[in-house]
């Protein structure tokens, strides 16, 4: 369906996807080599990323066209996401499967991307919960790479963080301060849509003390740029300052 050229970067035809569509599903550059992109039709509201030639998470199960129109003509070598939740691994399958790459999930969350049910397992037991697994979790996938503290993925590396998820990890460059952040920190609402820091919602998160630690955890690297699974990029490194100083003891 979408043919091949070299290091695996592939084309679009008008023949697949109309030109318009193309041009409406635009990535944009958040930092040098970092280019956000939107997985469902709301601008922000679940985000992935394009560092350098590895995509960093894939939205929902029905994301994967939205995504691969997007990454048009770029070359993707590999396929990692910062933890095995919903919305985040939802394409996985179809991304890399589409591409011929390989698949990098966090350790802690490798065996939950290789068993899907395993999320619906760990996550607490409330109807959010569970509305999110049946419109997003996306198909198993083989693991290629289990990703651990210290690991380099495109010139960033890989921080433990767990809390909202058994495996989470974010991606921080430090020659620069961009960190991933996945859903360590919302950078909006998720149900209104305003901008401003949030810890994720404890329905969604199976141990929220430890979320807490990791938010510390990724402060304490003092990034100059932050960019979420859900909200806009953060460039204002003193808000994140102010938000952690206000989080309980």
């Amino acid at each position: 369906m979408f043919p091949r050229q070299t290091k695996r970067t592939f084309v679009l035809t008008q023949g697949i996807v109309p030109i318009a569509a193309v041009r409406v599903a635009a990535m944009k550059q958040v930092a040098e080599g970092v280019w956000q992109l939107d997985t469902v039709p709301i601008p922000n509201a679940v985000n992935a990323f394009l560092i350098g030639d590895v995509l960093i998470d894939a939205g929902g199960r029905r994301s994967g066209k939205k995504i691969l129109r997007q990454i048009n003509g770029h070359d993707v070598t590999a396929h990692a996401i910062t933890h095995a939740h919903p919305d985040h691994q939802g394409a996985s399958h179809e991304i890399c499967e589409k591409l011929g790459i390989p698949y990098w999930v966090p350790a802690g969350d490798a065996d939950a991307a290789e068993d899907p049910s395993l999320i619906h397992e760990r996550q607490p037991d409330h109807p959010v919960a569970r509305f999110y697994d049946s419109i997003f979790t996306g198909p198993a996938h083989p693991v290629d790479r289990q990703l651990v503290d210290g690991d380099d993925v495109a010139g960033f590396r890989v921080v433990d963080a767990p809390g909202h998820s058994r495996g989470h990890v974010v991606f921080f460059r430090e020659t620069d301060g961009v960190l991933i952040a996945g859903d360590v920190l919302n950078g909006m609402n998720i149900w209104t849509g305003i901008p401003g820091l949030h810890e994720p919602r404890p329905y969604l998160t199976p141990d929220p003390e430890e979320n807490r630690r990791s938010i510390r955890k990724i402060a304490a690297l003092e990034p100059k740029i932050l960019v979420f699974g859900h909200g806009p990029p953060l460039k204002n490194p003193a808000k994140l300052k102010d938000f952690v100083a206000g989080l309980p003891a």
